[in-house]
């Protein structure tokens, strides 16, 4: 068991130090890997798979019991054979199963952070990473949907042409996300499409409320565990 925590991976959702490699991570992965390299498949192949491994870590580390582990498993697992096939038959249905468990690993993986964030105890700093971690994740989670919709949905969005070449459209709608979700909105890229509206609606709304909640739940457990202290 000692050999398997102190593996890279399973480190990181075993400490909660961990929690701050995943902010790095992300923040290498959000701030640089996209916006440079994200026109290269091969590189973006590689971080999906990264990040594959890096969530069964996180499920076999987190679950009570193998069995637990083995059956929530089964999303990731389906999310890869979906990509492959995807990759030599794309159809329509292939299609939203893609977006579907893209969704589902999305929201498993946050839902993981979450509980390490949302775990008994004092109130730390690498607890308030793990927030931030979380907040990352669903600007990654709505770039997904954003992005889904500009290349099934003509006109879903109006894109302001930059003088400078951007490297890939998941780039530009990552910043977006991350516009949207602080309402600072620059205007270089416009949801147009009623359901891009009520996206980018959500996401907003997301933003606000997502601090405000989790910042109270974070001062209730703080305030518990000065009185168990005393």
């Amino acid at each position: 068991m000692k050999d398997k925590e102190n593996r890279f991976l399973f480190g990181l959702w075993k400490k909660e130090s961990g929690l701050g490699g995943m902010l790095i991570l992300l923040c290498i992965m959000h701030f640089i890997a996209i916006p440079f390299f994200g026109s290269y498949p091969r590189f973006m192949v590689g971080l999906n798979i990264f990040w594959m491994l890096f969530l069964f870590a996180g499920i076999f580390s987190l679950s009570k019991h193998k069995k637990q582990a083995f059956i929530i498993s089964i999303i990731p697992i389906l999310f890869v054979i979906i990509q492959w096939i995807d990759y030599f038959n794309r159809n329509i249905i292939i299609l939203f199963a893609d977006l579907f468990l893209t969704i589902a690993v999305m929201g498993l993986l946050i839902l993981l952070v979450l509980r390490k964030v949302l775990e008994p105890g004092p109130v730390t700093t690498y607890r308030i990473i793990g927030s931030v971690v979380v907040y990352m994740l669903l600007v990654q989670l709505w770039c997904t949907l954003y992005l889904f919709l500009f290349r099934h949905i003509e006109g879903s969005f109006n894109i302001v042409k930059s003088q400078f070449e951007i490297n890939s459209d998941q780039a530009s709608f990552m910043y977006f996300s991350y516009v949207s979700i602080t309402s600072t909105g620059f205007g270089e890229i416009v949801p147009l499409h009623p359901l891009a509206r009520s996206l980018v609606q959500i996401e907003v709304l997301t933003g606000v409320l997502y601090p405000v909640i989790l910042i109270g739940r974070l001062v209730s457990d703080a305030n518990f565990s000065i009185k168990k202290q005393e």
